[in-house]
């Protein structure tokens, strides 16, 4: 009864997964037939003339993401590397349930903070001192030039950055404290400093948990609704610069779905969009497979 039982419940997630697929791709049948191909490269998005196009909450869930991981990692990174090598015992735990509650946080609250508190210091000190001094180097100067709003494709990805930190961060405390002790009580006996153990023992015998961690923070990040709603500006067009607004896979979805018509090109084509972000979030997990296969066979 229990293999049974076993079975079925992995035999299930398939099921699940499949139909979840197969829903959102029969959902988005019509705008695929309508619009072909060329939905993900056209930046049009009107329903007054009922044309759509996928490629702006593509690029924003792309650039948003990556950045979010850029802003994230290191200091997930940090936080992981002082809870376990560097932190008096009696600092650990008070850190570390810290952590874990920052990750407890509802998106929302992290949306309407990020609104309230985050947006207005962008626009009131950080944004035009990086107009003022970033805007004018030349190459990616112009990234950083625009009008100081506060919010854009910049806050959106600071919010979301910060919202995957605590996944990051616990998820590298935990397989840190799994490297066992004589490996790097080792290190130490031949004149290792505390960064080369970590640098030539923990994350070489970690790796591959540390990879799955951050793209456990991606797949939040990949997904993330409320919070980017609140701050990226919410307007379907490209921007060259980080403090323009913009939209997301996720948040057009939040934004348009409860407005599109049953059966109508729009919702075909919000439909569309979320097979799309299930597509990319495969290719995520597929690509990090690929790059720790080699690893795993030596």
């Amino acid at each position: 009864m229990f293999a049974g039982l076993a079975r079925f419940s992995g035999i299930f997630v398939l099921i699940l997964l499949g139909a979840i697929i197969v829903g959102l791709f029969l959902g988005g049948e019509a705008a695929l037939r309508a619009f072909g191909p060329f939905f993900v490269a056209d930046t049009e998005w009107d329903p007054v003339q009922q044309l759509f196009g996928g490629l702006v909450p593509i690029y924003g869930t792309l650039i948003t993401s990556v950045l979010a991981l850029t802003f994230a990692v290191p200091i997930a990174f940090g936080i992981a590397f002082y809870l376990t090598e560097l932190a008096p015992q009696w600092a650990r735990r008070p850190i570390g349930t810290a952590i874990e509650l920052l990750a407890a946080v509802p998106s929302i609250i992290y949306g309407m903070w990020g609104f309230f508190v985050v947006v207005p210091l962008m626009a009131q000190y950080v944004q035009p001192w990086a107009i003022d001094t970033i805007g004018e180097m030349p190459v990616i100067g112009f990234l950083f030039q625009g009008p100081p709003f506060g919010t854009g494709i910049l806050t959106a990805s600071l919010i979301l950055g910060i919202m995957i930190i605590p996944f990051i961060a616990a998820t590298m405390r935990d397989v840190f404290e799994t490297v066992p002790p004589v490996y790097k009580e080792s290190a130490y006996g031949v004149g290792c400093t505390t960064w080369e153990v970590m640098r030539s023992i923990v994350i070489p015998y970690t790796r591959v948990s540390v990879v799955g961690g951050i793209m456990l923070g991606l797949g939040r990040a990949l997904g993330e609704t409320m919070a980017v709603t609140f701050v990226i500006g919410n307007t379907n067009r490209i921007a060259t610069s980080l403090f323009g607004p913009g939209n997301t896979i996720a948040s057009i979805v939040a934004l348009e779905f409860p407005e599109s018509e049953a059966h109508s090109l729009k919702l075909s084509s919000l439909l569309l969009l979320g097979f799309i972000l299930f597509i990319i979030s495969f290719i995520v997990l597929a690509i990090s497979r690929a790059l720790l296969r080699p690893r795993l066979k030596g």
